[in-house]
This record gives C-alpha cells, sequence and structure tokens, in this order.
C-alpha cells in the first residue's frame, strides 16, 4: 500500500481530485473523517486534522524499559518518559503503562490535559503509517492525525494532535 501526495497544483488542475482513501489504496477512512475528507483537499485536511501547532508538543520520547530482560511472561507495563512542552513551559514527564500510547495519555492528563482514546485506527503504507484518533476531554470529542515513517511516533504525534484539537476548542 502506498500513499501518494497530491500538490495543490496538482488539485487546481484536476477538477475531479481524488479523495484521501485512495491515498491509501482505497481503504476507507475511519468514519467520522470520510465526509470530510472527501470534501477537502489534503493539504486542508491535514492542517485541519493533523495541526504541527499548537501549546502542546512532544520532544524527546523513550522506554526506559528498553533494555530490561525479555524472560517475564504475559503483557508487563514499561516506564516511559518524555519532554513536554506545555505553553511556555518545558518539563520531563514519567509513566508507566502497559503501552506508548496509554503512556502520554497518563502523562498529558498528569499536566491537567486530559484526553481519553475513543476510537483508534492506524494505515500502513510501504513507508508511513497514517494513525487516526478520536479522543475526548469528557466534553466534546475530536478527531487527529499523525503520520511517521515510525508506527508508535504516528501514534503519538497523533494524541498530541488530538490534545491540540480539544485545546483549540476550550480557549
Amino acid at each position: 500500500m502506498t500513499i501518494t501526495d497530491i500538490s495543490s497544483a496538482d488539485i487546481t488542475a484536476n477538477i475531479h481530485f481524488q479523495p484521501p482513501t485512495i491515498r491509501f489504496d482505497g481503504v476507507a477512512l475511519p468514519r467520522g473523517l470520510r465526509e470530510d475528507a472527501d470534501t477537502m483537499p489534503w493539504s486542508t485536511f491535514t492542517a485541519t486534522y493533523a495541526p504541527n501547532t499548537g501549546p502542546l508538543r512532544l520532544g524527546h520520547w523513550e522506554c526506559a524499559d528498553s533494555e530490561r530482560a525479555g524472560t517475564r511472561r504475559g503483557p508487563q507495563p514499561d516506564t516511559f518518559r518524555a519532554t513536554l512542552a506545555l505553553g511556555d513551559r518545558i518539563e520531563t514527564a514519567t509513566a508507566t503503562a502497559t503501552g506508548p500510547v496509554a503512556a502520554l495519555t497518563a502523562m498529558l492528563y498528569d499536566h491537567g490535559v486530559a484526553v481519553e482514546m475513543l476510537r483508534f485506527h492506524q494505515l500502513q503504507s510501504d513507508d508511513t503509517t497514517a494513525t487516526f484518533i478520536q479522543g475526548t476531554d469528557g466534553c466534546r470529542a475530536e478527531w487527529a492525525m499523525g503520520c511517521s515513517d515510525d508506527p508508535t511516533e504516528s501514534a503519538l504525534s497523533a494524541v498530541i494532535a488530538c490534545a491540540n484539537r480539544l485545546y483549540a476548542h476550550n480557549r
């Protein structure tokens, strides 16, 4: 599966531009995003659902337990560390969770930013993973997207994008 980027010149030149589902070899985007995706140019869609600006930013990310022996049986929680920018503050956060998305949402919550995952979808291509999440702060729900060549980075980007979208509506 490959993700194809359609430039704005291509969109202008082609009145019947291809919807984003074509980018994922015909795999439909999550139900809550399809209408917007099919009516927006890709550049507008990504600017809306994957904002790269906002008060919340994720810096360094690591699993602190990466060198732990893999001899234990069953899923075990790991400790994750991150550098978070929260407005004009930069802080180091730590959380123990069964995965990176759970750890990041716990870190955000500990810093006063509530993001609960309602839906999680990942679409992969040969070299890119797009993660689509719907999250809520308890009052409203928003969809967001993250893209990266690494599935974990894609998911973490989507969580930060969702938090920024939720926060933008709460100002």
